[in-house]
């Protein structure tokens, strides 16, 4: 079977790759992780209102776009591709899993908000969930599920571009199956960040190749040699297998399939180890410039291995794969 994203897919990644090429360059990227906040707020509006990027996969009869998952994770991929600190994973999960476990009454009450662009993040007592902290809407999963009354506390991260919070316990109004609710939420999440990580691998891979095109050793640029010739393509090996197994996990789990679960499994899974060798690899490539802190090789270095942890490790994900 052929797979393929459509017209409108395709359209839609464009343009936000070119509003993120506009406002989520490296000092861009820079000033919105040392923030108050964590991110952009002037770039999350815009995604929000001129992409409507929080409403893509909330029915219209919650006030969203009706499209589908797949749409959401088409954008997220441009989002992991730009560094951008962003809380749109965050409010696409909670989104989900308000379908998911939610009462009709919190469905009304609670999507609309998320789809108008208010930043949502749903959590897990005691754990790290991304955007807890800043969430007007935040969503714990305890005994039930909770819309809570209070934003949880900050939680420091290697990666300043990934903002973590947490809530001690679930307090506020209840809402709806705790149960139901945290499932799809690691599903969701699980996909959410093997397009973020598919995304980043292949800005990985512009970066090395464009710098190995400029990088002149003995005479020669340095893509001229062999040896590095073969790294790199087996980089791209790597990238183009990443955006396989995410896109037919997005893909699975937007229509509902059988297999929806293992394929979310297998494409966190392999786009976590993929996108580990594909940053260490840039590192390499990059010679000595890469451990400065003014070259985006260590961002991209710290948010792979962020991303690594993001909703089970690789090696959780496998052990998890029916063979």
């Amino acid at each position: 079977m052929e797979f393929a994203l459509s017209e409108e897919q395709q359209e839609l990644a464009g343009t936000v790759r070119s509003l993120l090429a506009k406002r989520a360059d490296p000092a861009a990227v820079r000033a919105a992780m040392a923030s108050e906040t964590g991110y952009d707020e002037e770039l999350w509006q815009l995604l929000c209102e001129q992409i409507g990027a929080a409403a893509l996969a909330v029915p219209e009869a919650y006030g969203g776009a009706g499209f589908s998952l797949l749409e959401s994770m088409v954008v997220l991929e441009e989002v992991g591709r730009s560094l951008a600190p962003s809380p749109l994973l965050a409010s696409v999960v909670t989104a989900e899993a308000v379908l998911a476990g939610g009462t009709d009454e919190a469905k009304r009450r609670v999507l609309p908000r998320i789809a108008a662009g208010e930043v949502a993040a749903f959590a897990v007592p005691g754990e790290p969930a991304l955007f807890a902290d800043q969430a007007p809407v935040l969503v714990v999963a305890g005994d039930g599920l909770v819309l809570a009354s209070a934003a949880g506390e900050w939680v420091p991260s290697m990666d300043q571009t990934i903002r973590l919070g947490s809530v001690s316990y679930a307090a506020g109004e209840p809402i709806g199956d705790a149960t139901a609710a945290a499932a799809r939420a690691e599903l969701v999440g699980a996909v959410g960040v093997a397009a973020l990580s598919a995304g980043l691998a292949a800005r990985a891979l512009e970066m090395t190749v464009a710098y190995a095109k400029e990088r002149v050793q003995f005479g020669r640029p340095i893509g001229s040699f062999q040896a590095l010739k073969h790294r790199m393509a087996d980089l791209l090996v790597l990238v183009e297998m990443s955006r396989s197994a995410s896109l037919a996990a997005a893909y699975a789990l937007s229509t509902g399939a059988s297999n929806a679960e293992q394929l979310a499994h297998v494409a966190k899974s392999y786009c976590s180890d993929a996108l580990t060798t594909i940053a260490a690899e840039t590192v390499q490539l990059h010679g000595g410039i890469a451990i400065t802190w003014e070259h985006d090789a260590q961002l991209v270095f710290k948010r792979a291995h962020a991303l690594g942890q993001l909703f089970g490790t690789a090696r959780a994900h496998r052990t998890l794969i029916e063979l």
